[in-house]
């Protein structure tokens, strides 16, 4: 009999093998994009979460895998811990950091795109790199944006430096990074999270609140560290 563990195993195997987040192939399979999040895979109560036969079919549909290569995905051994610490080796080896020094973008870069995978973790070329005091292998896919200009004020100023982590779980009153499809990227509040929409307050009190659409969110990325 199929675990839950091996289950969910080879949906992030399949996501991997199209260079996709978990996130990114529930959006490819039309899909709410929090659909195959980590913290959907267990209920509040500590009960598994099992993925719908509809949402995997929806998956295959969307990749062009058969029912047979999904199967052929499935761990025979190893865990998710394990699958981590693979993603974690492949960051750090495309940016070869040394010692705690992680990849630096600027918010005007960031809109510009190439540099994100469509899960928000970094990519591409052209990053500087800044130092952190958690090693990488700590804290892996993490990076460092840049404030330009004054619509995050009084909260960062032109010149702090955020600290964002991607594909960590997001709850409300989290401060958060937000880039959407259209490239605006933005360091907001998260108020609110629905199926649908998210609702953002405005670090600003001269700039207004967002409501968006999920669908016309690239990613979400938590801040956990600021310079002040």
């Amino acid at each position: 009999m199929l675990s839950h563990e091996q289950i969910w195993e080879a949906i992030d195997r399949l996501a991997e093998r199209h260079d996709l987040t978990p996130s990114g192939l529930a959006r490819r399979a039309g899909l709410d994009p929090t659909s195959f999040n980590k913290s959907k895979r267990l209920s509040a109560d500590g009960r598994l979460r099992w993925p719908s036969t509809e949402s995997i079919a929806k998956v295959l549909d969307a990749t062009g895998a058969s029912m047979e290569q999904f199967l052929a995905l499935l761990p025979p051994g190893g865990t998710a811990a394990e699958r981590t610490g693979e993603r974690a080796q492949r960051l750090d080896s495309r940016f070869q950091p040394q010692g705690g020094a992680i990849p630096l973008l600027g918010f005007a870069q960031a809109g510009a795109g190439g540099f994100f995978d469509d899960g928000g973790f970094p990519a591409g070329q052209g990053w500087d790199v800044v130092e952190f005091p958690a090693a990488p292998s700590q804290k892996s896919g993490v990076y460092a944006l840049e404030v330009q200009g004054e619509s995050m004020m009084p909260l960062y100023r032109d010149g702090d430096v955020l600290i964002v982590e991607p594909g960590a779980q997001v709850r409300r009153n989290d401060r958060v990074v937000v880039r959407t499809r259209e490239g605006e990227v933005m360091a907001k509040v998260l108020l609110r999270q629905s199926p649908r929409s998210i609702e953002l307050m405005s670090l600003n009190p001269e700039h207004p609140n967002r409501t968006l659409d999920l669908s016309d969110v690239e990613w979400i990325a938590r801040i956990i560290w600021a310079s002040q």
